[in-house]
């Protein structure tokens, strides 16, 4: 049996079925291929998930300190298996929702594995071995996502090793936890499982933990993870073959020229993520790879001009909001329409770690890189009013802006609830707009927003706070 299509999405994530809804609403007739549950690793396997999980921890370490609050908590309890069971009711809601948008735009969803054949056919294999399925499409986009990277000599096995896959899924929690890689997800799981009261060591190859966010940024979560008692080794390469398993893990990292051993419960390998090019029928295409990613064009079209991609598998910022956006672009294309293009910089990244880290545009140093003479607005938490109320008051706001016209190039912040006030500064940026214009902007009061008006006028030198 041969369906016909207009697209067929191998992949159903967030980038692939918000893809296919924009083709529904363009009038085209659009099929999602999903091996797993439609929403993919975000919504069953990452940032739900895993924002359940830190949420959970971090009522939990509110909890403890509720006599500061005027609350007397004497007794605070953790349910793990409780913590668990709601992580999968949220995401259990979630995935609902997402099977009904895809009732709502008449969007056919294969269960089964999809394959790219030699004519561009796809076949799909149906899970439950329910047979095969020939889907003819005028386009394919994959959107077929990524998954964790290991190190070779730390394979995962579940009961020692493991990545963020297994960790979401354990049944209880350890004692203590080596994570190897202090970059986003490594800091969201060190920031939670601290938060839950399990000793974290955190051990990172670069000189300093999340090495692609501002410096500033990066040192003041250094300092405040530590504040949490998180032990965090940067400058330490670890040596998988001196791994050794038994009452737990013991491993190896060289550091300041010398082998420094550590030992934990458990281990947790959190060291990026790997694009998933294979066993889809790739390598049946001639679309090109750079080097392992796929490369596409501003309209996420590879060389062969009816196959698309987006997502992790063509590499860039991993983010799922990112992935959507290029969906919406990508099918828009296909329909005939002239899509704005994106700018990269202007993609806003958050990390949910406690307190949390958020970014927009260029670093201070990358704005030097580039040329730009910079000038800088700064402020901190300390002097917001509503940081003070939430009992919150660590991390601060910072504004990048060039020199002489005063135009926001990048915004960094860390603090509570920073991932809500990016987008602030991701629509300042798209704008063009200068610290003034922000600082113009009258922010209520009180609120945390009061800081990125503050470090608009810090640029000038007038904050009024400080």
């Amino acid at each position: 049996m041969t369906k016909e299509y207009d697209v067929v999405i191998i992949g159903g994530g967030t980038g692939g079925y918000v893809a296919a809804i924009r083709a529904s609403q363009l009038g085209l007739r659009a099929a999602v291929i999903e091996k797993g549950k439609i929403g993919g690793t975000c919504l069953h396997a990452g940032c739900i998930p895993s924002k359940a999980l830190l949420r959970s921890a971090e009522v939990y370490a509110q909890t403890k300190n509720a006599d500061k609050y005027g609350v007397i908590a004497p007794v605070v309890g953790l349910d793990f298996s409780k913590v668990q069971a709601r992580k999968e009711e949220i995401t259990d809601r979630l995935f609902k929702g997402v099977q009904h948008l895809m009732k709502k735009g008449k969007i056919d969803v294969y269960d089964g594995k999809g394959s790219i054949t030699r004519t561009k056919d796809v076949l799909v294999e149906l899970n439950n071995g329910e047979g095969e399925v020939i889907l003819s499409p005028q386009n394919i986009l994959i959107a077929t996502g990524s998954r964790p990277r290991t190190l070779p000599g730390l394979e995962v096995d579940e009961k020692y090793v493991m990545t963020s896959d297994e960790a979401l899924k354990m049944e209880k929690l350890p004692n203590s936890i080596l994570i190897v890689g202090g970059g986003v997800i490594g800091i969201e799981w060190a920031s939670m499982l601290s938060d839950f009261g399990i000793q974290v060591t955190v051990i990172e190859y670069a000189d300093r933990i999340l090495p692609t966010e501002d410096t500033d940024i990066s040192k003041e979560v250094q300092r405040l993870m530590k504040k949490k008692g998180v032990k965090i080794v940067t400058g330490a390469k670890v040596l998988p073959e001196t791994l050794e398993k038994g009452e737990g893990v013991s491993i190896k990292a060289e550091h300041k020229g010398k082998e420094t051993p550590f030992s934990a419960d458990k281990l947790l390998v959190s060291v990026g993520r790997s694009p998933n090019t294979k066993e889809f029928g790739l390598e049946k295409t001639a679309v090109e790879l750079n080097p392992i990613f796929i490369k596409t064009n501003e309209f996420y079209q590879t060389n062969e001009p009816n196959i698309y991609a987006i997502g992790d598998v063509i590499g860039g910022l991993q983010l799922a909001h990112a992935a959507s956006h290029e969906g919406i672009i990508a099918v828009e294309h296909m329909a005939g329409k002239t899509p704005k293009v994106v700018d990269s910089n202007l993609i806003a990244r958050c990390i949910y770690c406690s307190p949390e880290v958020a970014g927009v545009g260029l670093t201070e140093e990358a704005a030097k890189e580039k040329g730009y003479l910079v000038k800088v607005g700064k402020f901190s938490f300390r002097a917001i009013g509503k940081a003070l109320v939430f009992g919150e008051s660590d991390g601060f706001v910072k504004l990048v802006v060039e020199e002489g016209t005063n135009k926001l190039l990048g915004a960094h912040m860390v603090g509570p609830h920073v991932t809500d006030m990016i987008t602030e500064a991701g629509l300042a940026c798209v704008l063009n707009a200068t610290a003034m214009d922000i600082a113009q902007t009258i922010h209520p009061h009180p609120t945390l927003a009061e800081a990125i008006g503050e470090a608009a006028l810090a640029v000038y030198g007038q904050e009024i706070h400080a």
